[in-house]
């Protein structure tokens, strides 16, 4: 038996001394309350920074290049938190402190990026929005995948998508909720061009990101580690090369599952990086034939992509509770190909449409693969990885989806203006050829047969 084997058998044994108690349903949904705040958080950046740079002056093909803070940091911080965390045995719990940073970092960047003055400090403040995003994402989830048993692991990853989905529903829909319900002006702006209902949002989402991690932290602690397994972790070397070595050797002996999984995020998440960074752009030409963004037909384009983007993760939510029986039935992959098909063809829809009433149809599709995005995807890996490394192979899962956005930064402002025309419809039109990729690449990868594990004596 390889090393590696004979570590997964000792820390199995050990964790299988204190016993994972199942949870009830209101238990499972409160330990994912803070995914609420941390995915209102994400969906106010997809909604609101490319516009954000557009106020300050940048132009269309470099805004990949100015949401470099988010692949960039993702692709350092989480591998690197995730070894970390795998590596904790504080009187906290093994998660908890790092999430729990992150949130403060989170909320402190969110309050402070609606009054940049320019497009660097945007930048900057991006930087430390991200960072915390990030500290708090991986750890967050290595934490459901520790507190629950195997039978209620695929309801708390696809609870998590559920957040998700409603998390950004609100984000998106709060702009406008406070231009129709609360009276604030569309065309309200400070005098660096960002619209006061713009801050609003983001102070919201400072305060929201914040106290429900806080409150998913004191409602559902983490379980206390048995005396063997902080044996193992103690005879773990904390230092930053071993650290760093850790994460190496988790790559090389990578499950083959989870390598097929590469292929599919390289084409998931390049589409989806262009959909939030261009489908502004692209409802701005198609719905308004405007290309000036600080005219009031952008404007107008921000607020309607706000409530598309409101009303798909609105079917994410509902979707996501949804999948749970399908993906016991039909498996995880299967059901996450299918969705990428109806969220391919949703793209590949909206740069034709030019009523803004119908772009609500191909958005139910967006919503479905949105929903199995956020869900399907962790339950194959969480069900092909070794228990005692969910930490790391977590963080190094996320670097897959953070390299396609670079790789997404560094080439679309080089052929955005041949390529593509300068037009970010034909972006979208892209983005619907790779989700259908994608969605041939998942069922290559399958569900994994979990392997026997021997029987202690």
């Amino acid at each position: 038996m390889t090393p590696e084997g004979t570590q997964t058998i000792a820390w199995r044994s050990a964790v299988t001394n204190a016993h994972k108690p199942h949870l009830s349903l209101l238990r499972i949904i409160e330990m994912n309350l803070g995914f609420l705040g941390l995915q209102f958080s994400f969906g106010l950046q997809q909604s609101n920074m490319a516009p954000i740079y557009s106020y300050l002056g940048a132009d269309e093909a470099s805004i990949p290049l100015l949401q470099l803070a988010g692949p960039l940091t993702g692709l350092l911080i989480q591998p690197l938190i995730g070894a970390m965390s795998d590596r904790t045995a504080s009187r906290w719990g093994r998660r908890t402190p790092y999430f729990l940073f992150g949130a403060i970092l989170c909320s402190i960047g969110l309050f402070a990026m609606p009054l940049s003055p320019t497009i660097l400090a945007a930048v900057c403040t991006l930087w430390i929005l991200d960072a915390g995003n990030n500290i708090t994402m991986e750890p967050y989830r290595a934490y459901v995948s520790d507190r629950l048993s195997d039978d209620q692991r695929n309801f708390g990853f696809l609870s998590q998508s559920a957040f998700t989905g409603l998390g950004q529903m609100l984000a998106y829909l709060a702009p406008t909720f406070m231009v129709n319900a609360l009276g604030f002006d569309v065309n309200a702006v400070d005098s660096h061009n960002i619209p006061i209902i713009t801050r609003a949002a983001f102070t919201i989402g400072a305060v929201l990101s914040f106290t429900t991690i806080a409150w998913s932290i004191l409602r559902v602690r983490e379980l206390p580690l048995s005396e063997d397994a902080r044996a193992i972790i103690a005879a773990k070397s904390r230092s930053i090369g071993a650290t760093l070595g850790e994460i190496w050797d988790a790559i090389l002996t990578m499950p083959m599952t989870m390598r097929k999984l590469a292929l599919m995020s390289l084409f998931q998440w390049y589409a989806m990086f262009a959909y939030w960074n261009y489908v502004i752009y692209s409802i701005s030409r198609s719905v308004y034939g405007e290309t000036n963004p600080l005219s009031e037909g952008f404007r107008r384009a921000v607020l309607d992509n706000g409530v598309l983007g409101g009303f798909y993760n609105g079917v994410a939510f509902v979707a996501a509770l949804a999948m749970v029986p399908l993906a016991r039935r039909w498996g995880a992959a299967a059901t996450h190909s299918a969705c990428l098909v109806a969220a391919g063809i949703g793209m590949f829809a909206i740069p034709h449409i030019s009523d803004k009433a119908w772009l609500f149809l191909p958005a139910i599709g967006i919503g479905l693969g949105w929903a199995s995005i956020m869900g399907n995807p962790y339950i194959i890996l969480s069900n092909s990885i070794p228990p005692e490394r969910t930490g790391v192979y977590m963080g190094i899962f996320n670097m897959m989806i953070v390299t396609p956005m670079l790789l997404n930064a560094a080439t679309m402002p080089l052929y955005f203006n041949t390529l593509l025309g300068g037009d970010a419809r034909n972006v979208l039109t892209l983005c619907g050829v790779l989700m259908l990729a994608a969605a041939a690449c998942v069922l290559w990868a399958r569900d994994p047969r979990p392997e026997k594990i021997p029987a202690m004596p």
